[in-house]
Parts: structure tokens; C-alpha cells; sequence
């Protein structure tokens, strides 16, 4: 089960948000609002997608978390169902700003946050700036290190490869698993994440987001090295790389020496979409760390 909850963001954006609670071992047996009500009462999780995604993504993960936790994902601005305001803005504080507004205006906090490459940037600034709203932190597949110009140029260039308008979901499966310039192997999972952020149209299948919000978005963090908010955070924190991913293992391990409370986790055969490519490996990397922050 979930029901989605609209939350009001920086500036007036609205979020969609979507609570899980399907279903929550031990909760009473009457209706939704019952178990909803108390889920409450349990451990809060805010999850928060990277660039180009939804909270739908999140899905997987939400079902094994509400067993036992309040779980929440969140179309974080410029994404999903949340508003794409022409004007923005994309900038760092407002999606914290809008992380912190979830939090806030739903009960979360002491939250534990769990973020996926530019949600887990987020996830840590947030940490960072507000340590009373925070229980623990999970960052997936995000660097701390600047990326730089030229990163941002492949982006603007990869964005022009795509075949958009695709004529059918399939088409979007295969050309983001299999035809994709960006593609080292051919990744299924990958294929099918993307094909969760598309939308019908009149002429084909679309990106539900704009790829210049994007980009603008992106922006706003890639030519900063983010250690220094890094090291920062005070709570307990999970680093979790795949094997083939985008954040280097001798990154991560820095990443984790920085954290005052860092953990380290590595995923076999998975890249960067961790918890897409391999959702039980991501499953035992966060289950012990939960349950150990939870009971301190």
C-alpha cells in the first residue's frame, strides 16, 4: 500500500511525496489510516532519488523498510510529479531546503536519510546544516570530489544522443540498456530505470523531467568538492559504492575516514543504479546498519 502526500517546498514548490506501508509487520489489522497512523509511531526514513529521478524508484526499497520504519520517498523539484518551475531554482540550498521542509511538515525527524547520487549530496548537506533533524545517513554512489567542466559538457552532449521522441517503452528499455553511447555492457536494470521516468505523449515517449532543469541543476554542484560539509556530519553514515560505479573505492574509503561515524559497504555486480541492479545485495548492505542506528 502508499498514498502519496503533497508537501510544500522552498519557495512555495510543490512536492509529492509518497509514504509505503505495505505491509508494516505487527501494525494493527483495520484500515490504511490505521496502519499509516501507526507507522507513525516507528523509525522514520526519507529517501531521496538522484538526478533524472522519482520517488517510483524508490519502491523496492520503501516495501522493506516499512516493515518496520515510517518510510517516505519524495519527487524531489524538477522531477517526477513535484513542480518544474521555469525559474527554478535548482541550486543546492533549495533542494536541502526542500529535504528539510519534508522532514519538518511531516514528523520525520529524527530521520534517517538515505540518497542516491545527487539525493545523497543532499542527504549529507542537509546532515551538515541541521544535525537536529537527522538520526543516520546513507549515501549511494555520490562523490565528494569536484567533477568538473568537462563533465558537465558530456552531460549537455549525452543529452543530445537521445532518440527522443521513443516510439514505445520497449524502445526506451533498450536503447538506455543496450544502445546507449554511455553503455559499457548491456545493463537490463538500467533499461528499465529510465523507462520509469518517461512519459506518453502525443508523438512517443518523453523524459517527464527537462533535460535543461537538469543540467542546471547539475550545475550547481559539480565544480565544488563537497568534503567540507563532509566532514561535518556528526551522525552515524553508510558510504555505499557498486563494484562498477561512478564513485571509486579509494574515494569512498576517503569518504568514510572523513565521516566523524562512517561505515563502508561495496555492491558486486552493480554500477551506479546500486539499488536497481542489485536490490538483495543492497538490501544486506543496509539492513545491519539500520538496525544498529535504530537501537542506539
Amino acid at each position: 500500500m502508499v498514498r502519496r502526500i503533497d508537501v510544500t517546498g522552498a519557495g512555495g514548490v510543490k512536492l509529492a511525496a509518497w509514504e509505503y506501508a505495505d505491509p508494516p509487520k505487527g501494525l494493527p489489522e483495520g484500515g490504511t489510516a490505521d496502519r499509516h497512523a501507526a507507522a507513525a509511531d516507528r523509525p522514520s526514513v526519507l529517501l531521496l532519488h538522484g538526478l533524472m529521478g522519482r520517488a517510483s524508484h524508490w519502491a523496492a526499497t520503501a516495501r522493506w523498510l516499512a516493515e518496520r520504519n515510517r518510510a517516505i520517498a519524495v519527487d524531489q523539484r524538477g522531477h517526477g510529479r513535484s513542480d518544474k518551475p521555469d525559474a527554478g531554482p535548482y541550486d543546492r540550498d533549495a533542494y536541502v531546503a526542500d529535504a528539510e521542509a519534508v522532514i519538518e511538515q511531516l514528523g520525520l525527524a529524527p530521520v534517517i536519510l538515505i540518497g542516491h547520487s545527487m539525493g545523497a549530496l543532499t542527504a549529507w548537506q542537509l546532515a551538515a546544516r541541521r544535525p537536529d533533524l537527522v538520526r543516520a545517513l546513507v549515501i549511494c554512489d555520490m562523490r565528494a570530489s569536484a567533477l568538473g567542466a568537462q563533465s558537465q559538457r558530456e552531460w549537455a552532449e549525452w543529452f543530445t544522443t537521445w532518440p527522443v521522441p521513443f516510439a514505445t517503452l520497449a524502445d526506451v528499455r533498450k536503447w538506455f540498456g543496450e544502445d546507449d553511447p554511455w553503455l559499457e555492457r548491456p545493463r537490463q536494470e538500467r533499461g528499465e530505470f529510465y523507462a520509469e521516468v518517461m512519459m506518453e505523449s502525443a508523438d512517443g515517449w518523453r523524459p517527464v523531467f527537462s533535460t535543461e532543469q537538469m543540467l542546471r541543476a547539475r550545475e550547481t554542484w559539480v565544480h565544488d568538492a563537497h568534503w567540507e560539509e563532509l566532514a561535518q556530519v556528526q551522525c552515524p553514515a553508510l558510504v555505499v559504492r557498486g563494484l562498477d560505479g561512478e564513485l571509486g573505492r579509494a574515494e569512498a574509503q576517503e569518504m568514510v575516514r572523513v565521516l566523524p561515524q562512517g561505515r563502508y559497504a561495496e555492491i558486486p555486480d552493480a554500477g551506479h543504479l546500486v539499488h536497481y541492479d542489485s536490490p538483495e545485495g543492497w538490501r544486506r548492505a543496509l539492513e545491519p546498519f539500520l538496525e544498529e542506528v535504530v537501537q542506539d
